[in-house]
């Protein structure tokens, strides 16, 4: 009688437990990505919220609240405010309670930042709610990529970062959309609104406008949600564990998202990276090195550089401004507006291609071919406007004999353009009757401001120059700092009988429809070199770079700097184009960005599967 052989077995049919530990190991892993993900998602909610309810914020808070300008820009500036503040202490505090805990605390801030602006119902709870969303924003932009860096495997760190830009991208996008169907709800209230009393109707669009902006803070309250209670069923960092000295427990973190094999190979890395004492005698503990040593600055360093270059390419503010310049470019308003939903798509869709090339063809390929195409992108757009301002004619002597005591009134109709001599205006990126567009810069005393004016506004508004949209009342911060004999602020009353004076007006025919779209096209260059470069590679050059020892508090000086330089930029932004043009500020980007192509190019190493050990090792050789 013939025995019949069993059929050969899979390796999953020979072994069903560690079958079963690999889908849980993968259940772990997506799952560890999906809340680092949505962290992501609200830093970007965080940064482009208020871009859709600004509009009506402002048209019915300055009315029932009597804002102010100011306190209106405070409050678009308040989560920038809270973001610096708690990046100097978010490395600390991730070293305190752990990285899933300060995660937890980033998402309850933000969970309570929403229903504090929803129901606000005057100028100080708005504005501590948007500085809450901006110290949950700041925690989040340090402790997310540190939490990824220290808990995903080598060959899958840069995919998890990719991942974290990729959610930011689509948080940006989403506000946006967010925005947009409050416009389109709006809009129909208006169109309903007609039919009512003048009275009725003023109350059924003020009653709409304030329900948008409320309603564009309410949607983002789910996604907080999320990402809170998400991050409650985590586990631990296994290196901030091991550096507490709980070693099971770090073992046990790293065998949710790995092989045994794995987690006991890289827990014996870590303790020896630790304690290099307890399996080499002799050998200094990096824990006693100085601080000031080769391990340490070089890395802190680089980082540092390569944050700030980051934003030295201006993204932020050329995203923030991008309807703006398209307006001056030459495309008309609707058109604009829909290049700038297009823009953060393309940012979203070219971050999806940085996620799938960032583990195979390695961070310091991608940095230098998205910088590559930054510096083509920005000298195209910088050449672009050179071209159109070349025909700027400067008015200024002729706006200043106008001036009469201290304010101006000008308003773009036929006489005015013929006496400021458009009449003999040709341009080559103009066509011939083409509208004129008017840049003012001016200034009483020590305090200046921009302001520009188009031919072709159906309203023909009358631009009113004069000390009370200028000089900005004192404050207690600048008395305090002048009591100091510190001069960070001007001084209120140097202004207060100082003339107007015009320190810049230029004249020039609006560009053409065709080189409009030509600098749309440079910008689309300009936003897919960024998401596939920089975009993505910053956070990991934040959290690869840093040595385990300094890594938290690292994180927390570089991200600052990061968004010291994005401020500074933002701050310029409309004076400099104001008193200089844009082509000034294209060129000053493609010359950090060339920079910064030499920097990866020089002096980043490639990172691509290695530990944090073997990176933080290659910096401490001789």
């Amino acid at each position: 009688m013939s025995v019949t052989e069993p059929a050969a077995q899979s390796p999953a049919e020979m072994n069903p437990d560690s079958a079963a530990d690999a889908r849980a190991t993968g259940r772990a892993m997506r799952y560890l990505l999906f809340i680092a993900g949505m962290g992501g998602l609200l830093y970007g909610i965080d940064v482009g919220i208020i871009a859709g309810a600004l509009p009506y914020l402002e048209a019915t808070a300055s009315v029932a609240w009597h804002l102010s300008a100011q306190q209106l820009s405070f409050i678009v500036a308040a989560v920038l405010l809270g973001s610096v503040l708690s990046s100097l202490f978010a490395g600390a505090l991730a070293d305190l309670i752990g990285r899933r805990w300060a995660m937890v605390l980033a998402g309850v801030l933000f969970t309570l930042s929403i229903p504090l602006i929803a129901l606000a119902d005057g100028y100080l709870p708005l504005l501590l709610g948007r500085l809450l969303q901006g110290i949950s924003g700041g925690l989040i932009g340090v402790v997310v990529p540190l939490y990824l860096a220290e808990c995903l495997h080598a060959r899958q760190r840069g995919r998890g970062a990719a991942l974290f830009q990729l959610l930011l991208t689509i948080g940006l996008v989403a506000a946006a959309l967010i925005g947009l169907y409050q416009a389109h709800s709006v809009e129909a209230a208006s169109t309903a609104a007609q039919l009512l009393a003048p009275a009725a109707r003023a109350e059924a669009l003020f009653s709409a406008r304030d329900q948008a902006w409320r309603s564009i803070f309410w949607v983002c309250l789910t996604p907080g949600i999320i990402f809170t209670v998400g991050s409650l069923l985590l586990a631990e960092s296994p290196r901030w564990l091991a550096r507490k000295g709980r070693l099971a427990q770090a073992r046990q973190a790293l065998l949710r998202t790995r092989p045994a094999a794995e987690a006991e190979a890289e827990l014996r890395d870590i303790e020896q990276a630790l304690a290099p004492q307890a399996s080499h005698p002799g050998q200094t503990s990096q824990y006693q090195e100085p601080l000031l040593s080769r391990r340490y600055v070089l890395p802190f360093l680089l980082a540092c550089l390569v944050l700030a270059l980051t934003q030295a390419t201006g993204i932020n503010s050329i995203l923030a401004y991008v309807v703006t310049i398209l307006n001056q470019a030459g495309l008309p308003g609707a058109t604009a507006n829909m290049a700038d939903v297009a823009l953060k798509v393309l940012n979203a869709v070219m971050t999806i291609v940085a996620v799938v090339l960032v583990d195979r063809k390695g961070r310091k390929f991608l940095l230098m071919l998205g910088t590559g195409g930054i510096v083509v992108a920005l000298l195209s757009a910088g050449l672009l406007f050179r071209s159109a301002e070349a025909d700027q004619r400067d008015v200024r002597s002729v706006l200043q004999a106008r001036v009469q005591g201290d304010s101006l009134s000008i308003q773009l109709d036929r006489a005015t353009l013929q006496a400021l001599g458009a009449a003999s205006a040709e341009s080559a990126n103009a066509p011939q009757g083409a509208a004129q567009q008017l840049a003012l810069a001016y200034s009483y005393g020590p305090f200046s401001n921009v302001k520009s004016l188009r031919s072709d506004d159906p309203a023909l508004p009358v631009l009113e120059l004069s000390r009370a949209d200028t000089v900005q009342a004192d404050s207690v911060i600048g008395a305090f700092f002048r009591h100091l004999h510190l001069n960070p602020f001007a001084d209120p009353a140097l202004a207060a009988t100082a003339p107007l004076h015009i320190d810049s007006a230029r004249l020039s025919a609006l560009p053409s429809s065709q080189h409009g779209w030509q600098v749309a096209l440079a910008m689309c260059l300009f936003v897919a070199s960024f998401a596939v470069g920089p975009g993505v590679c910053v956070w990991l050059a934040l959290s690869e770079l840093m040595p385990n020892r300094i890594r938290s508090n690292g994180m927390s000086i570089a991200l600052l700097i990061n968004q010291f330089v994005s401020t500074s930029i933002a701050a310029v932004f409309l004076p400099t184009v104001g008193q200089y043009g844009y082509a000034t500020l294209f060129f000053y980007g493609a010359g950090c960005s060339l920079l910064y192509f030499l920097t990866a190019a020089l002096l980043l190493p490639e990172t691509r599967g290695k530990t944090l050990e073997e990176i933080e090792a290659y910096f401490a050789r001789k």
